[in-house]
């Protein structure tokens, strides 16, 4: 059975992507309320039960504030690092805490999730890569500019989930203060839409399939600004942009498991292997 993905909701007001299969999925990140991920799960089909475990990538409200009802609820592992539960705001006490390092792979039923590092302006920030029989999902936002992990995972995934924050223009000429411009554009705060277009030219696997925009800014970009970025480079790749305000579609994550060549595959093993 083919891995599937879905946003629960992607943006400021918090985020939440679900990655697995009937039989066994995960979260990654739970920034709404426990209440809106069940009936958002309900509206995919997916049973709650099958939920085995919550992924988080830092410290932020808008990626952990409904995670401690929902986690203690339903008494699930919450898999994150060190840093981002000291630096938590929110109460994480009397929850399954399981502390993970980059690179490090939890295997979960017949799935791998794999932590990766990335730079953003939080205390040991992770992003991940779910995968199923060699076909990998990466769910890769709240970055401040694509470093070597994130080019190198984006590289070996069938599908993303990929931050597209803001339009250059509209922040430029928005309204935000000069001091929060440049927190957003600066190597730690989050990805504009032609530098999510860049890794996309540079980096894509040749059997990326599905591109799925996320964490746009309600005030510094628009889906149709997103989207037009990728319109005459996106060839066979199916590109849609997540809601701020909705629950998205459920995808079905296609292709054959990559064949690596022996540089490729080697390079990658060794990334796994740097922690």
């Amino acid at each position: 059975m083919n891995l599937q993905v879905a946003s629960l909701n992607s943006g400021s007001n918090g985020n939440c992507y679900y990655v697995g299969y009937a039989q066994a999925g995960v979260l990654i990140d739970v920034g709404i309320a426990a209440s809106e991920v069940e009936k958002r799960l309900t509206q995919l089909h997916i049973s709650i039960q099958s939920i085995k475990a919550t992924f988080i990538t830092h410290e932020h409200g808008d990626h952990i504030h409904g995670l401690p009802a929902f986690a203690k609820k339903y008494n699930l592992p919450v898999y994150l690092s060190k840093g981002t539960y000291d630096q938590s705001e929110v109460n994480l006490n009397r929850l399954n805490l399981q502390f993970i390092k980059p690179y490090q792979c939890i295997e979960i039923d017949t799935l791998k999730i794999v932590a990766f590092p990335k730079q953003h302006d939080a205390a040991e920030a992770l992003s991940f890569y779910v995968e199923k029989n060699n076909v990998r999902v990466g769910v890769i936002t709240d970055i401040g500019l694509a470093c070597c992990h994130v080019q190198d995972v984006f590289a070996n995934v069938h599908a993303c989930i990929l931050e597209s924050n803001y339009d250059e223009e509209m922040l430029e000429n928005g309204r935000y203060p000069l001091a929060l411009k440049r927190r957003i554009r600066g190597g730690l705060g989050h990805l504009s839409n032609k530098q999510a277009k860049r890794l996309f030219l540079d980096k894509k696997h040749k059997e990326l399939n599905l591109l799925l925009l996320a964490h746009l800014s309600k005030n510094n970009n628009k889906p149709e600004l997103a989207l037009a970025e990728f319109e005459d480079v996106k060839g066979s790749v199916r590109v849609d942009v997540l809601s701020r305000y909705k629950v998205g579609s459920l995808y079905d994550v296609t292709g054959k498991p990559f064949v690596f060549n022996p540089a490729q595959a080697a390079k990658f093993v060794q990334q796994l292997t740097l922690f």
